[in-house]
């Protein structure tokens, strides 16, 4: 049951996501608005190996959405962290924001929790570049 809701999340933030995030920056700089440096809000590094530099609105935790930029300052993926409970209790998600553009692909993986989102989470990865061409390493 868990990954039917799961795949339907996933789906349901491609389907429903709206163009851009109001008040965030061009792609080739960082988040502006009420974005801030994730690595100044939690015990996190400025740039997480996989994800890149993250930034969100304090506001819209611990969901997000949070911008990823790479090592080059581009932004390459939208990044949602969906509670556990809130898919287990069949949450619905609708009219999410995303950072870019196109979503070229998207990638769904199971966290345990870290700083910021503590609780077992999926990251749910809207990438805006094709596979392989973010310097996220």
């Amino acid at each position: 049951m868990l990954s039917k809701i799961t795949r339907a999340m996933a789906i349901g933030l491609i389907c429903f996501a709206s163009p851009a995030i109001a008040g965030n920056a061009e792609p080739m700089q960082p988040a502006g608005g009420n974005y801030k440096a994730v690595s100044s809000l939690v015990a996190l590094p400025d740039f997480i190996p996989g994800l890149g530099a993250l930034y969100v609105d304090p506001a819209t935790l611990p969901a997000g959405p949070f911008a990823a930029y790479d090592r080059s300052g581009k932004l390459v993926s939208t990044i949602y962290m969906i509670p556990m409970e809130d898919m287990q209790a069949q949450t619905s998600f609708t009219g999410l924001d995303v950072s870019g553009g196109d979503v070229s692909s998207v990638d769904l993986y199971y966290n345990a929790g870290h700083p910021g989102v503590d609780k077992p989470h999926y990251h749910i990865v809207l990438w805006h570049v094709e596979a392989g061409m973010a310097d996220v390493k």
